[in-house]
């Protein structure tokens, strides 16, 4: 299984959680991503996804003048690392979120999206074909196939 490490993003785009929610809006559709860091005194401290902001908007709140750390979720889904892909897709199905922070230790230290995980996961399988059709075309495959000669053939024997 593959780890997140080499997928994660590390340089995340974030805005102090002062910032509003206005701002981060404008920020993921000038970027084209679904999620802004959060930081507290240049800390990474969580997200805000699109979605956080969408549920804020539909609780009737004014969610554009809103500050990022009102609707900063306490109970953000975090993984390590070295997490497998399979941990990370179980992770964001049990929190319903295409977003992961990750941590060492208590430390932010970048954050894995859904799409980051199926760039993974795909690449996976296409080293693993990759891998396959080698096999299969070269090298045993080859070896397999050649004539094997039997000692009872005097042709073989006689030159």
């Amino acid at each position: 299984m593959a780890c997140i490490a080499e997928r994660m993003v590390r340089e995340v785009v974030a805005l102090e959680r002062t910032a509003t929610c206005a701002e981060a809006a404008r920020t993921m559709a000038t970027v084209g991503i679904g999620s802004v860091g959060v930081t507290v005194g240049g800390t990474l401290v969580g997200i805000v996804t699109e979605r956080d902001i969408v549920l804020h908007l539909a609780s009737g709140k004014d969610t554009f003048a809103a500050p990022l750390g009102a609707i900063l979720r306490p109970d953000q889904p975090a993984v390590s690392p070295c997490a497998s892909d399979t941990e990370c897709a179980a992770l964001m199905r049990a929190y319903r979120t295409r977003h992961l922070l990750v941590k060492e230790g208590n430390e932010v230290v970048g954050v894995v999206s859904m799409l980051d995980l199926a760039d993974l996961v795909v690449e996976e399988k296409e080293s693993r074909i990759d891998q396959l059709e080698s096999y299969i075309g070269g090298g045993r495959c080859q070896q397999l196939s050649r004539p094997v000669c039997s000692l009872f053939d005097h042709k073989a024997h006689a030159a």
